[in-house]
């Protein structure tokens, strides 16, 4: 996959990405472990992970809209101040040892991933038409870094200074702040907010559209069975089953490192075998995280589960993503990508904080085999899509007369 046609404002938003959603990284591990250290109940051990995933969800509408209105930097700048402030938040929480206050700053957490989410469409909007696979990957393969500086921060920083992990998220809020200072290198995008006109269709317009429901079926479904299934994951591995931290943060590394390894050929991928295709890449992958998940509890079985669970996000959410610009005018992309987030944030909290009472109430297994039926839903929705395709292609034939 050739990358040199790409402007260096992509790699600039590529560099940004590896720092800014390292947060989110940290807190799959340090929100799971430390959560179920101050939560009231066993069953609340997920609740900082969900409520950070709630606040992407609450706060994602708003954040496009504001961005429509006066740009992409001034808003991004204001995400990563958010991140900065967040991040000293839950080091008190992690000193007084306050759930509440852990919750509070996880929700800061939240709203700052809502904006840094963007960056991809940003980078998106930066090239041609034939790029926009391109960009999109590329900027998901900040995650590579994220992958590493997260799990790194949670176990450098647990015990550096104070009480366990107020270092960790010390650390977080001096990266934040490095990401405030490169958004300021950026270029304005406040003639991009206003120069579009033209008119907007209404929600029911739009989703009248069989590509934006599968674009957003893709990327709602991939993230939000990805999240139910990675988040009770370290609490099951540390918490139930004993394993030690650092074997759970090897897991979740290597599933992080493997939500976005595949952007250096997914993007390919999709413009060379369709859209479709690489959807049932991804749905297989996922079947297979759950049959390797239910094989066994050695730490062999949970790395290649959490593994195949990141590849298949990978390829169902840039599969979804490359979807999205290609049912909306220009006039309309804040309206679209906003709902779009809304949705796929929105179903990922309900996965986040449903899985640690799944977890608690159901056991590990029952979690899995509840992911089963999601999946065949996911097929059913390609096969219907595929099907209004050739519907749609047949009748421009007769149309034309071919």
């Amino acid at each position: 996959m050739a990358f040199s046609s790409l402007p260096g404002v992509v790699w600039l938003y590529t560099l940004i990405q590896s720092l800014a959603v390292s947060v989110g990284s940290m807190m799959v591990i340090v929100g799971g472990v430390l959560g179920a250290t101050l939560a009231p109940e066993p069953s609340y051990a997920t609740l900082p992970v969900a409520v950070m995933i709630s606040g992407t969800a609450v706060s994602v509408l708003p954040i496009t809209r504001l961005m429509r209105r006066f740009g992409r930097r001034p808003i991004f700048l204001a995400v990563t101040i958010v991140a900065v402030l967040a991040s000293l938040l839950a080091a008190q929480a992690a000193s007084d040892g306050s759930f509440l206050l852990f919750c509070s700053a996880a929700l800061g957490f939240g709203c700052a991933l809502a904006g840094i989410q963007q960056l991809r469409f940003a980078a998106m909007e930066a090239v041609a038409t034939h790029l926009v696979p391109k960009a999109a990957s590329t900027v998901l393969l900040g995650g590579l870094a994220a992958a590493i500086i997260g799990p790194q921060l949670a176990t450098s920083g647990r015990d550096l200074v104070g009480a366990e992990f107020v270092g960790t998220f010390l650390l977080m809020a001096g990266i934040s702040g490095v990401c405030t200072l490169l958004f300021l290198f950026t270029p304005s995008s406040r003639a991009q907010a206003t120069e579009v006109s033209g008119d907007i269709r209404s929600l029911r317009e739009m989703l009248s559209n069989p590509t934006l429901i599968m674009a957003i079926v893709a990327a709602v479904g991939g993230y939000g069975l990805m999240s139910f299934i990675m988040t009770a994951t370290p609490v099951h591995m540390h918490v139930y089953e004993g394993h030690g931290l650092d074997q759970t943060k090897l897991v979740i590394q290597s599933h992080i490192l493997a939500m976005f390894l595949p952007s250096f050929f997914s993007g390919w991928l999709i413009s060379r075998w369709g859209t479709a295709r690489v959807i049932v890449l991804g749905l297989l992958a996922y079947v297979l995280t759950v049959l390797l998940a239910l094989a066994g509890s050695a730490i062999l079985n949970y790395w290649t589960a959490l593994v195949l669970l990141g590849v298949g996000w990978n390829f169902l959410f840039l599969a979804g993503t490359t979807l999205l610009p290609m049912t909306y005018a220009p006039a309309e992309r804040f309206k679209v990508q906003g709902l779009n987030e809304m949705l796929v944030f929105g179903f990922q909290a309900i996965a986040a904080l449903s899985a640690g009472a799944v977890l608690h109430w159901l056991g590990w297994q029952n979690l899995l085999l509840a992911c089963i039926p999601l999946i065949l839903l996911l097929l059913l929705t390609l096969l219907w899509w595929q099907k209004s395709q050739n519907a749609a292609d047949l009748g421009v034939e007769a149309k034309t007369g071919l």
